[in-house]
């Protein structure tokens, strides 16, 4: 791609994430810096869909880096998940002159980006999501952010549920990976913590009698994080309660996690990840995820990324069981 101008689309689909304006900025830079030129697709596959574009160079890319959200605007397309709305919008990109597309999003957005590759348009994925729940990388775009806000709001909430020597179940964001859950748990020395990965039938029954011995033994407040696809905080703090005659309630933290200024962590990760997408396509590479692995920024085609599962990492399941005792 490097030996002529070359048009590079950008998007950012999915959940928004701290972070995807500095990946957004990256992308821009490092294009025109190589001599392409940008468009944004604003609203990502539906944006491309109805062909939502606007030109993009390095002035208006400028003091995003610091925002939360994306200035691109995000959705969920359920259009480009059939093939007609794919082939449309392979179409449309040439329609435009775009030649390669950088997909800013989670998992659901990868496969939409590799669907476009199979149309022919160069893609390149940047793994964004707070929920840390891409198997081929270490870090997504947003988790550091997302976690440090949960992480900040369980601590003033230590500071009530002890001064009304009170059981605090916390709700976190987590429908299907327990990430944020479980690094949450670990900084606000929690005593205990329910994750998607591990829950079973008996994990609350288990949860209830912690509660009691160590109430026993004279520990006068409580906190128990809760990742949100477990089930209804309000009705299991109820069971708590019920249980253990302790005063319980349940705090969801919700959407706050998804905003905010990111991190230095998260603007300087999200800036590497999104220069290295613009580095491959102009390569020639395509149907590719930038990530960040063993310590190193390095890729992986979209299919192999895909196929991998993401776990838990049981270090630290076994360090929160440790220091929960």
């Amino acid at each position: 791609m490097s030996q002529k101008q070359q048009t590079i689309g950008v998007l950012t689909s999915g959940g928004d994430a701290p972070g995807m304006n500095a990946a957004i900025r990256a992308v821009v830079r490092t294009a025109t810096d190589l001599g392409h030129k940008v468009k944004g697709i604003m609203r990502g596959f539906t944006g491309l869909l109805e062909e939502e574009f606007i030109d993009m160079d390095a002035m208006s890319v400028s003091d995003i880096i610091s925002r939360g959200g994306t200035i691109l605007y995000t959705s969920r397309c359920d259009e480009f998940k059939t093939e007609e709305g794919q082939i449309k919008g392979a179409e449309i990109c040439r329609k435009h002159g775009i030649d390669g597309v950088v997909v800013i999003g989670g998992d659901g957005s990868f496969r939409g980006a590799e669907k476009l590759a199979e149309q022919g348009i160069r893609t390149i994925a940047v793994p964004g999501t707070i929920d840390l729940d891409i198997a081929c990388t270490e870090y997504t775009v947003g988790f550091d952010t997302a976690v440090n806000t949960a992480m900040e709001a369980a601590d003033k909430l230590r500071d009530t549920a002890g001064s009304h020597e009170r059981c605090n179940l916390i709700e976190v964001m987590g429908r299907t990976a327990g990430h944020i859950a479980l690094w949450c748990a670990i900084a606000n020395g929690s005593e205990y913590v329910l994750l998607p990965e591990t829950y079973n039938d008996g994990e609350l029954d288990k949860l209830i009698e912690k509660v009691k011995s160590k109430h026993k033994i004279g520990k006068k407040h409580h906190i128990i994080v809760n990742a949100e696809g477990i089930g209804d905080s309000f009705e299991i703090a109820k069971t708590i309660e019920r249980e253990t005659g302790i005063e319980t309630r349940a705090t969801v933290i919700g959407h706050i996690q998804r905003g905010g200024s990111p991190t230095c962590r998260d603007r300087v990760y999200a800036s590497a990840l999104g220069s290295r997408a613009v580095d491959l396509l102009d390569q020639g590479q395509t149907s590719r995820v930038v990530a960040y692995r063993h310590g190193q920024f390095t890729d992986y085609s979209i299919s192999e990324a895909m196929a991998m599962q993401k776990t838990i990492d049981p270090n630290l399941d076994r360090l929160i069981h440790k220091l929960s005792r």
